[in-house]
């Protein structure tokens, strides 16, 4: 426009201009016509020549009009009526989204009516919207099939058509529906995530990375989500090639932890491919640099277990080296608790498992009290006390997708088939107030306080209990396996005697007979205890 307007200023300086030079050179202008003579001026004949141009250009301009006048109203009232389409088509659009399925139908037949259907496909578009409305599925399928193949709306029917899949439960035609519209558009983030999701439901690593990385090229995916998405497919391979190819598992991890160091899940196969290769210092350094991160108790057990052949002692020294590298942390002092608990020091067990309890009171420092308890004492009152703290105490985390919990990672969520979806996690909320026996939540000073004393380990009646008697029975067994000293005078050993024993004078039981029910013969293997767990 702007070239125009200089254009035109330019054309009238020069006319302008020219008539000027003509005013300035006076003089006569002569024609001798059929005998006669016409003189004029120069600047008169001038004038007279520019507005005879401009009547022939006027004049010819009347007669186009004219001539072309049918067209132009043809044309006029076309574009009316397609204003008015357009229009209609425009109010269907929003009463469809709004929900408003008799406005929406009939602005539909009025766009029909005024537009033709193939040079407008939103019109199949505001019918297929209309039906889905009115209910009518069987209308709209066909509807968004018509649009899927017509090359102007085809990703706009298949997505009408994936939508429909998946509200029937037809996973393998929205799975078809899906690949197709990522195969021709892979831009499409609909497209691809649920090609990328149904692709990793079905194992297929290697076609979901190539995918995902399309994705990547055309910045239909951030790249830090990208990273992560890339991280966990890596990982999910990984974790397959674990027992058959332990190289390509750890090449795959390693990859996945450079895309996202803070990856649990391919810090453990990493580093567990990497002791199956016998390199223990390098898993070692990336267990840690985890630990570092993140303090997990599969991170913890893996390094504490790092060497089959390690002692109970050895175990409980790098417990408490991950304990340095992350003080003050309930994970950490549940790992020493545990790996002290092994070893049997059962007051560095307890100290640990308490100071846990004290900074997270929840269901697994519990539990490990029970199981120091049951280890040290044997008394089942206390043993049953901290079991009942446990079962008030809050859940310990673990892998959450969907409301869905698992004892292990995994890549897709089994409910909705979400890639990434597990969460380390608390599966469910505390309960709050009181619960249905009038108890509080768990604390560990109410716990320590409330704690039974420890039981006696002789009562007056022992054989009522069996724990106890196996307690004395163990002593005992212990005591005769013990060598004699060279110094030392045998004892001599007194005759058992079958009578019965005197009124007031205590019946013995280690000296009774070998058919006696109270006596348990010590050549008999004991059946070995079993740790408490509650879930």
């Amino acid at each position: 426009m702007l070239i125009r307007l200089v254009v035109f200023a330019l054309f009238v300086l020069l006319l302008a201009y020219g008539f000027s030079w003509l005013a300035d050179r006076p003089g006569d202008l002569s024609l001798i016509w059929e005998g006669q003579i016409y003189q004029t001026k120069l600047i008169v004949a001038a004038s007279a020549i520019i507005a005879l141009i401009a009547a022939v250009m006027i004049g010819w301009w009347f007669i186009r009009l004219v001539w072309t006048s049918p067209h132009s109203v043809t044309r006029y009232f076309r574009a009316r009526k397609r204003d008015r389409g357009y229009q209609a088509l425009s109010t269907g659009l929003i009463a469809a989204g709004a929900g408003n399925a008799l406005l929406a139908r009939k602005m539909a037949a009025r766009s029909r009516g005024l537009i033709r259907a193939d040079q407008e496909p939103l019109i199949n578009l505001l019918e297929a919207q209309a039906a889905l409305i009115e209910g009518r599925h069987d209308e709209a399928r066909a509807k968004f099939e018509a649009m899927a193949n017509d090359p102007e709306t085809r990703e706009l029917g298949l997505r009408g058509l994936y939508l429909e899949a998946r509200r029937l439960g037809a996973n393998e035609a929205a799975r078809q529906y899906a690949e197709k519209a990522a195969d021709n558009a892979p831009y499409l983030p609909w497209a691809a995530q649920a090609t990328l999701e149904y692709r990793s439901q079905a194992g297929r690593w290697d076609d979901a990375i190539r995918l995902l990385e399309q994705q990547k090229a055309a910045r239909v995916v951030e790249k830090a989500e990208a990273n992560r998405l890339h991280a966990v497919l890596l990982t999910a391979r990984a974790g397959e090639k674990l027992e058959s190819n332990p190289t390509g598992a750890r090449d795959d991890a390693l990859q996945a932890l450079k895309l996202a160091a803070d990856f649990i899940p391919a810090a453990l196969i990493g580093a567990k491919a990497l002791f199956r290769e016998g390199g223990v210092r390098k898993a070692a350094s990336i267990l840690e640099q985890a630990w570092k991160s993140a303090p997990h108790p599969e991170i913890g057990q893996a390094y504490v277990r790092a060497r089959s052949g390690d002692s109970t002692l050895d175990r409980l020294k790098r417990a408490e080296r991950l304990e340095g590298l992350r003080p003050n942390n309930v994970e950490s002092l549940l790992v020493v608790a545990q790996a002290a608990l092994d070893a049997q020091e059962f007051a560095k067990a307890r100290a640990k498992a308490e100071a846990a309890a004290r900074m997270q009171p929840r269901e697994a420092a519990f539990l490990l009290l029970a199981d120091i308890e049951e280890a040290e004492t044997g008394d089942q009152g206390r043993v049953r006390h901290w079991l009942a703290q446990a079962l008030k105490a809050p859940r310990d985390p673990a892998w959450v997708a969907d409301g869905f919990v698992s004892d292990k990672w995994l890549p897709v969520s089994p409910v909705t088939g979400r890639l990434d979806a597990f969460e380390w996690k608390a599966p469910f909320g505390q309960v709050e107030g009181r619960l249905e026996d009038g108890s509080t939540p768990a604390s560990i000073e109410t716990a320590l306080k409330t704690l039974p004393p420890l039981r006696d380990v002789r009562p007056e009646s022992p054989v009522n209990d069996h724990r106890i008697i196996e307690l004395e029975r163990a002593a005992t067994i212990a005591e005769a396996a013990r060598p004699t000293p060279a110094s030392a005078k045998p004892k001599p050993v007194e005759p058992v005697s079958d009578k019965a024993p005197a009124p007031g004078e205590a019946k013995p039981f280690f000296g009774g007979r070998p058919d006696d029910p109270g006596v348990r013969d010590p050549r008999v293997e004991q059946e070995p205890k079993t740790r408490l767990r509650l879930f």
